[in-house]
């Protein structure tokens, strides 16, 4: 993504901000900044309307009744799954609808490692990866007899790819490993790790929650066994995501949950099972949220992920450029290849404070541990600020940035 790609005049980026109305809000009586959309994307207008109109005139449950509403409401449930499912380059019914990357990776973890681990397995997880990615692990692990190891990473927060190559020893059954890591921004060749994991016979999980929102996906061409993702993160509704599975995997793995939805028939003698990927959503789904997701898959593919890449590479590197002219601050994450996520510190001053300070000048951006307890202790340090940027926005917001961090550096002492 570093790679300096032209980005076609076509494309009015400020036309395109303007679809995001809350980034039009002020803070503390200051335009906003917001350099948090690696936390929670904005939604653009049309995910907004889609899924208003969703509950205005089509509100009805999926899969569930034979009236117009039912009807409509699970076409477009159904509609938003093959949306989804073009834009990965998979097929749709190897694509299980959930609230999100967390609840993906459980289903993984409790519906096919669960009964796949026995005492003396190993999972391999990558130093960078989030608690979503491996806390799971370690519960199933708990329970199965299973140990975790951890790939390692080196200083500039690039996956040390022959200690992971070292690391896929006989034992080891699964692997999870981030797509783009969410702290560091690094960009991992996931292509390359699963190919290396399928020679060996492991499982591979990947965990797309960062890397949707910035670039192309083809999960085809990737070649692991899962992928996780989230929607907040690529413009769709909070609580919506995905957990695309291989087909054999899916036929294979029992129920997640149970209730509605994922039986064919009931018994107290027993129950059948629907078939995948509808066997492992219980329950009544975010219909709503889902709809919207499958517009802002629509609004991405106009975009055209290629120009959005390029956009955003643009406003990291002019970003990371005036970032490095400041005295005492310290990028953490500075692998050749990244997204635009850029953590960093400033010398004496605490990540919260320094975050804190920042809101008062109108800039929203992230302080803490992010969900990566074990990256922070590989840097020595308890939190980190995160600015990360989107396509939507722009340079004069990052000119805005960097005059806010001067003045909150002066006033830090």
């Amino acid at each position: 993504m570093n790679a300096a790609t032209p980005i076609p005049a076509a494309i009015d980026w400020a036309r395109v901000r303007a679809d995001f109305p809350l980034l039009d809000r002020q803070v503390h009586g200051k335009p906003l900044v917001y350099f948090d959309s690696a936390n929670t994307g904005q939604k653009p207008e049309p995910v907004i309307a889609a899924t208003d109109d969703f509950y205005r005139r089509h509100n009805a449950n999926v899969s569930r009744a034979v009236h117009a509403l039912g009807n409509e409401a699970t076409d477009a449930y159904e509609a938003a799954r093959g949306k989804l499912a073009r834009h990965l380059n998979v097929r749709s019914d190897e694509l299980v609808f959930t609230s999100g990357t967390t609840f993906a990776i459980n289903l993984v973890a409790y519906s096919w490692a669960l009964p796949q681990l026995r005492p003396g397995d190993a999972i391999v997880l990558t130093r960078m990866e989030h608690h979503a990615n491996i806390v799971p692990w370690q519960l199933v692990a708990q329970r199965t007899g299973a140990t975790i190891k951890v790939a390692e990473i080196t200083a500039d927060g690039a996956l040390d790819l022959d200690a992971l190559d070292a690391a896929l020893t006989q034992e080891v059954k699964l692997l999870g490993v981030a797509h783009v890591s969410n702290v560091l921004g690094t960009i991992n060749p996931v292509r390359e790790i699963c190919r290396l994991a399928r020679k060996r016979g492991v499982v591979t999980v990947v965990d797309g929650s960062q890397a949707l929102p910035h670039m192309a996906v083809d999960i085809a061409a990737i070649g692991c066994d899962f992928y996780a993702l989230t929607g907040h993160k690529m413009c769709g509704p909070t609580g919506t995501g995905a957990l695309w599975a291989r087909r054999e995997h899916l036929a294979a793995m029992p129920p997640f949950l149970g209730g509605g939805e994922m039986i064919r028939q009931v018994r107290f003698e027993g129950t059948t099972f629907n078939d995948p990927p509808h066997r492992f959503e219980a329950g009544t789904p975010n219909i709503a949220g889902q709809v919207g997701l499958g517009v802002a898959v629509d609004y991405l593919g106009a975009l055209g992920m290629a120009n959005v890449a390029a956009r955003e590479t643009e406003l990291l590197a002019h970003l990371t450029e005036e970032m490095r002219k400041i005295p005492g601050l310290r990028i953490i994450g500075t692998a050749p290849d990244k997204a635009a996520v850029v953590s960093f510190l400033v010398e004496g001053a605490h990540a919260h404070d320094l975050a804190t300070l920042l809101d008062l000048e109108g800039v929203a951006v992230r302080s803490g541990h992010h969900c990566a307890h074990p990256l922070m202790q590989f840097y020595g340090v308890p939190a980190t600020c995160r600015a990360s940027l989107a396509f939507y926005n722009t340079h004069a917001e990052i000119e805005a940035f960097i005059a806010a961090l001067l003045k909150v550096r002066r006033l830090l002492g």
